[in-house]
């Protein structure tokens, strides 16, 4: 009888919450009443709406099976591509739409960020932005919201560009301005050394044609503190974290050259897409490289809560009312464009939780 080999070790106590057998979800948010929304961009898969909800264990297009179709002539109240969506905590859901379909230059107009109040199920607010803010290469990625700050509060959005400068875009939520901020910096630009390496492979663009270049993209991972000032963030290629206050985002007699010497550098924690704090000031993040969750404690500790093979590219984070740590799990690295042109995924894509004992940082006092 041949012996048994040792094996790598897997931990934490994950749980199913939905299995998707159709799109590729990217984004979850759970709300303070345990609503449960998703979004889809459209990356090449068979999108029927972008945005959704779970309800009684099945998809339902979010607020409108209307608004998830895009109308050219109505640019403005109807969803394009949406990459991220995150409820509030205090009755709505703000839906960040990149305008720009698979990856493409966003569409000129649609770009935009929207407010949906969660009891009429409505939309109350869409925040556009000018050309010298959302560039011709820029892909939104990611949105934290704070109402301590200004009269109507602020947002912080990250451009996750493979293509031009990333950076956190600041948009006050009172007059709609907003302005880049970290343009081109070192720390919201891919890491130039850094290659991923996922289930034992080298993470590149492949293309049909047999060509292939390097994966590089921008700012991508974004948290904020309970208090509401300081950020963390991350390039999606990288495996560095970093910190600024939003004081200083917001200030904008700090050039962006001097803005750089406010960043702060809090060392490696794994390559991660999605990142999130709870209340106790805890950041959450994923480890793609690792099929792995970790966590970064306020006194510096990081360690890894679940390693798990199910794991399968850990992207967005949420964390609910009923103090479980929500993830989407979607295969991105098995996508045909990392694969001259085949597509490894293997459905379904699954959105997991596991318990984590703490609430979501609130986004008021």
């Amino acid at each position: 009888m041949k012996p048994m080999l040792p094996m790598e070790r897997y931990f934490g106590k994950l749980e199913l919450v939905y299995s998707f057998y159709e799109a590729m979800p990217t984004g979850v948010t759970v709300s303070e009443t345990g609503r449960i929304f998703i979004c889809f961009p459209k990356w090449g898969d068979v999108v029927k709406f972008t945005v959704a909800e779970i309800v009684e264990g099945q998809l339902q297009p979010y607020p409108s099976y209307e608004t998830n179709l895009f109308d050219p002539g109505n640019i403005t109240m109807s969803f394009i591509s949406v990459q991220s969506v995150v409820a509030d905590g205090r009755g709505t859901l703000w839906v960040l739409d990149t305008a720009a379909p698979n990856f493409s230059e966003p569409i000129k107009g649609g770009a935009k960020l929207v407010a949906i109040d969660l009891k009429s199920n409505t939309i109350k607010k869409v925040y556009n932005f000018s050309e010298n803010v959302v560039l011709p290469t820029t892909y939104l990625n990611d949105v934290r919201i704070d109402f301590r700050v200004g009269k109507a509060g602020y947002a912080y959005i990250t451009d996750s560009s493979s293509k031009g400068p990333g950076a956190i875009i600041v948009l006050d939520l009172e007059n709609g301005n907003s302005f880049r901020r970290l343009n081109g910096a070192i720390s919201t630009s891919p890491d130039p050394y850094f290659i991923p390496k996922v289930e034992g492979q080298m993470l590149m663009n492949r293309n049909k044609d047999g060509s292939t270049s390097p994966f590089r993209l921008a700012s991508d991972s974004l948290a904020i503190s309970p208090d509401g000032k300081i950020v963390y963030f991350s390039p999606l290629t990288s495996r560095h974290l970093f910190s600024i206050s939003t004081e200083s985002l917001r200030d904008k007699t700090i050039s962006d050259l001097d803005l750089s010497y406010h960043v702060g550098y809090l060392g490696e924690k794994g390559a991660s897409d999605g990142m999130i704090t709870d209340a106790e000031g805890t950041v959450y993040t994923g480890d793609y490289e690792n099929n792995s969750i970790r966590k970064l404690s306020p006194n510096g500790i990081m360690e890894t809560i679940a390693h798990d093979p199910r794991i399968l590219w850990p992207d967005t984070f949420s964390i609910g009312p009923d103090r479980y740590l929500y993830v989407i799990v979607n295969q991105l690295h098995r996508q045909p464009r990392f694969h001259y042109g085949k597509d490894l995924r293997q459905k379904p894509y699954s959105l997991l939780r596991i318990k984590i004992g703490n609430f979501p940082a609130p986004t008021f006092s």
